[in-house]
């Protein structure tokens, strides 16, 4: 039983992370229907932030504001990776609408130029980003321990996804873009500035993805390349949960995390990942739209 608990745990933990890398993608990708290869360079800018804010605490400030700092590292990470991704709708994204093929290209070459910009600034090698101290250890319950850092971890994801869809129920511009995602040209006719909500979902999708980068540098180090490793998995989660569908996208991370971790416990890493690969396949082939529909009013 300890056993499965543990497990449970750890795919949740998976699942959660996942979630928070894919929440971004999904936006992008089901409301502008645009194959965002940089998703994985905005984690990298996000992750990056944190440690450029924890060496100015460590330089800057007194150590015993250190412990306070990586509260403030989420919302600047989400700022500086949502800032960068506007300015990168403007001026690239804009101009490919309609053209899936052509924005592929775009952004794998943008995020090119992101990973060797970072290499230029960091260097190649990895950098460590020092956890605060009350992040350190674990909650021991009934003789199991679950770290610290993966219950923030949980929790950040929780609060991430309550904030969206507050923000996509409660606001007018949240709104605005769900009536773009299910029907673009009745929304265009309807008066809504659709460039402007595809710049907001951009933007946002961005910010997201540098809320991932920060909680991914509580896990292990990182480097110019930390988001290519995810990129696939996120695709998979967006693809799988249904596009467009976040409610999808939430079953999907966790359906995901917790299956790779109980394979992966019987198995290896690689053979766990060949058998969700499989799993996705055989799912998609059964049900294609994914997960989740959207139910809609047709004529005969």
């Amino acid at each position: 039983m300890s056993v499965i608990i543990s497990q449970l745990f750890n795919g949740l933990s998976l699942g959660s992370i996942l979630l928070l890398i894919a929440l971004g993608l999904a936006i992008t990708f089901g409301l502008m229907n645009i194959i965002n290869m940089a998703h994985g360079e905005f984690i990298m800018i996000g992750a990056y932030t944190t440690y450029l804010l924890q060496q100015v605490f460590v330089q800057h400030l007194p150590k015993t504001l250190f412990d306070y700092y990586f509260i403030l590292a989420i919302p600047l990470s989400f700022i500086v990776a949502a800032l960068i991704g506007l300015i990168m709708e403007k001026t690239i994204v804009r101009f490919l609408y309609e053209r899936p093929l052509d924005s592929l290209l775009a952004t794998w070459g943008v995020s090119l130029i992101l990973q060797q910009t970072a290499r230029s600034i960091f260097g190649a090698p990895n950098v460590a980003v020092v956890a605060p101290e009350w992040l350190n250890g674990g909650l021991a319950v009934a003789g199991l321990t679950f770290p610290y850092k993966r219950l923030f971890i949980i929790a950040l994801v929780f609060i991430s996804i309550l904030l969206l869809f507050i923000y996509l129920y409660k606001t007018s511009s949240g709104r605005r873009m769900k009536a773009v995602t299910l029907n673009r040209e009745m929304a265009s006719c309807l008066g809504v500035s659709t460039r402007k909500v595809d710049s907001t979902a951009f933007a946002l999708g961005s910010g997201f993805a540098g809320i991932a980068g920060c909680s991914l540098t509580l896990i292990g180090s990182i480097g110019p390349t930390l988001g290519t490793s995810y990129i696939v998995d996120a695709f998979m989660i967006v693809i799988l949960g249904g596009v467009g569908k976040l409610k999808g996208t939430i079953l999907a991370a966790i359906m995901l995390g917790v299956l790779s971790t109980f394979v992966e416990l019987s198995t290896s890493a690689t053979i766990a990942k060949v058998i969700v690969f499989a799993f996705i396949i055989i799912f998609l082939q059964w049900k294609p739209t994914g997960l989740v529909n959207v139910k809609v009013r047709a004529l005969d």
